[in-house]
């Protein structure tokens, strides 16, 4: 490891791309190799950030006696034997989400994190946001209270990426939008109220309008083009998440999450219909219910310079691999729910 600096790998460079974009400019990341099993993208992307190391075959890449992290950035199911050889070859991982295609998977990546003693970071990049952050300090300071309910949605109207491919293959991806876009919202709603435990999820699926999409397009569609989910945690708080890739809903792309506490309450959402966010506190103050705009910090950590931070400084990162795990376990009942027309107890 260079002083001051963590020497970066990324395998696939789809949404690997964007992982590089900020790795790049990092203070304490460096770029030292690339991997991609199609050459054609393995070299336009090499030549655009000129990397000079690449290869096609990642465990080339896992070899190099430079990279210390890498960055898992491939389909769904690739990221639990991707993970788990990075970790054993001794490299730190960044797993984009979901942490797998199911619970068990994740257990596995997780057992190989505690093996290897090396760090696992799930890429949850919506907390790495300034209304996010802004929330979350509002949470950690005291001032929402006790979280009793959360509602947290992620709705699309029409949407479904990839269709044919593997992201609508349950095979290869685990699920539909449920994990594709409900794993941020969950993952955002458990971070405000504190990451309880779940103790027990009912859910439904739905895909009529995916199907009627993939029909007309004449390709295939296994997943559910939308779902949702009612949550119990151990401390008696409840969640309610939905997600969609298909929706006869309002607006093309709708985003929040929603968190009342016995203090105040919050809302983190997306400005019109594009990727914007803003936060908005619900209080009394000065015995007046008021709604509060907070302050936004200035300087934000990418996922990419805080994972590289952690690991020089010896820290656990933020958006862990036992959180990623908390998430699977939900949505693998929410999904084993639907099928059985049930509660789902864990």
């Amino acid at each position: 490891m260079a002083k001051g600096q963590v020497g970066f790998g990324v395998i696939g460079l789809g949404m690997g791309r964007h992982h590089i974009q900020r790795i790049v400019p990092a203070a304490h990341a460096r770029l030292v190799g690339i991997c991609d099993a199609n050459p054609e993208r393995l070299e336009t992307v090499g030549d655009e950030f000129g990397v000079a190391w690449r290869s096609t075959e990642y465990a080339e890449l896992l070899a190099h006696p430079d990279v210390d992290a890498v960055v898992v950035a491939l389909p769904n199911f690739l990221h639990a034997p991707v993970s788990i050889a990075a970790l054993q070859a001794g490299k730190h991982v960044l797993c984009e989400k979901p942490m797998a295609r199911n619970a068990r998977e994740a257990e596995e990546m997780l057992a190989a994190s505690r093996a290897a003693g090396r760090y696992l970071m799930i890429h949850f990049n919506y907390r790495f946001t300034p209304p996010a952050l802004a929330l979350h300090d509002f949470v950690q300071s005291g001032g929402l209270g006790e979280a009793y309910h959360a509602r947290s949605w992620w709705h699309r109207t029409r949407g479904i990426p990839g269709l044919g491919g593997w992201f609508t293959s349950k095979e290869a991806a685990g699920g539909g939008p449920l994990v594709d876009l409900g794993v941020h919202r969950l993952d955002l709603a458990l971070w405000l109220m504190g990451y309880p435990h779940a103790v027990s999820v009912s859910g439904a699926t739905y895909s009529a309008l995916g199907r009627e999409l993939a029909g007309r397009s004449g390709k295939s569609l296994d997943v559910e083009d939308m779902a949702s989910a009612f949550v119990r945690f151990d401390n008696g708080a409840t969640l309610v998440l939905e997600a969609s890739w298909a929706a006869n809903g309002e607006r093309r792309e709708e985003m929040l999450t929603q968190v009342y506490g016995t203090k105040a309450g919050l809302v983190h959402r997306n400005r019109g219909e594009g990727y914007e966010f803003e936060a908005r506190i619900f209080a009394e103050r000065d015995g007046e219910y008021a709604t509060i705009e907070p302050a936004l910090p200035e300087h934000i950590e990418t996922p990419q310079e805080h994972f590289a931070r952690c690991i020089l400084e010896g820290r656990t990162p933020s958006a862990t691999g036992e959180q990623g795990l908390e998430v699977m376990r939900i949505l693998d009942a929410a999904y084993l729910s639907a099928e059985r027309g049930e509660e789902v107890r864990l």
